[in-house]
């Protein structure tokens, strides 16, 4: 069956959705995807009124429903479509526009850091690890990797996913008892934009390892370093990357001196 213009442009808006929302790893954000969404819908504009018979196929299915036809059983269907659309459409932008501007009983914003800076050194069951520059040794064993992903997978859900979730993504068994909730791995904004050395910090001394900057930290995370090693907790954040189709942030590297 043949679909006309309208049904095909309006299809292809929406898979160019669907591609932008859901395929493209990592996720954009959603301002990106909005932006990326405009920018769709404007060219789609412009290559329709480039060609007169395009534009007027286009509009084909538009007139059809709107100006009155002669034959009833046309103009019966047509009717029952206005009433359809017409009636719809005020519904869709009342709802759309009360959800953008309804007022939450949110809490107030804290003023801490989200990603406070980390301390240059620890102290892992009381072995000194510097953090400054600290990579992930288990990476460099690419011959193993795979099997430090599937043994990553069974720390995460022995010890992690009761409240990260079973998809990486913040909604785990204790997510609506934590304030605030576990970190949604899956967001752009999350651990693409760390080190790994972070992670290892942050999964090492947990919510209470926090500096000033990070207070007030009425975080729920653990401390997991009297639980876990030290290899076991790569071999957890090299699952998580490669789970969520993240890439850490790297340190750079420092010039050579010529």
């Amino acid at each position: 069956m043949k679909t006309d213009k309208l049904s095909q442009i309006f299809l292809l808006v929406v898979a160019a959705f669907l591609v932008l929302k859901y395929v493209i790893h990592p996720r954009i954000p959603s301002s990106l995807l909005y932006f990326y969404m405009m920018i769709v819908i404007f060219a789609v504009f412009i290559y329709i009124i480039s060609d007169t018979k395009l534009l007027q196929d286009f509009l084909n299915p538009i007139k059809s429903i709107i100006i009155k036809n002669e034959d009833p059983l046309i103009e019966e269907r047509n009717k029952e479509a206005r009433m359809l659309i017409f009636g719809l459409l005020p519904l869709a932008v009342a709802v759309f526009t009360y959800i953008n501007l309804s007022v939450g009983t949110k809490q107030p914003a804290e003023l801490r850091s989200i990603h406070p800076e980390p301390p240059l050194q620890i102290l892992f069951r009381e072995k000194p690890l510097r953090i400054l520059g600290l990579k992930n040794p288990l990476r460099a064993d690419k011959k193993n990797l795979n099997k430090y992903i599937e043994e990553g997978a069974v720390v995460y859900f022995e010890n992690c996913f009761f409240c990260h979730g079973d998809n990486l993504d913040g909604n785990g068994h204790f997510a609506e008892a934590l304030n605030p909730r576990p970190a949604d791995f899956t967001d752009p904004g999350s651990i693409s934009q760390l080190q790994e050395s972070y992670l290892f910090w942050r999964i090492s001394k947990g919510g209470q390892g926090l500096p000033a900057e990070g207070t007030p930290w009425n975080s729920a995370m653990p401390s997991w370093e009297n639980v876990l090693t030290e290899e076991d907790i790569w071999k957890v954040i090299i699952y998580i990357y490669e789970s969520t189709g993240m890439e850490p942030r790297r340190w750079e590297e420092k010039p050579l001196n010529r």
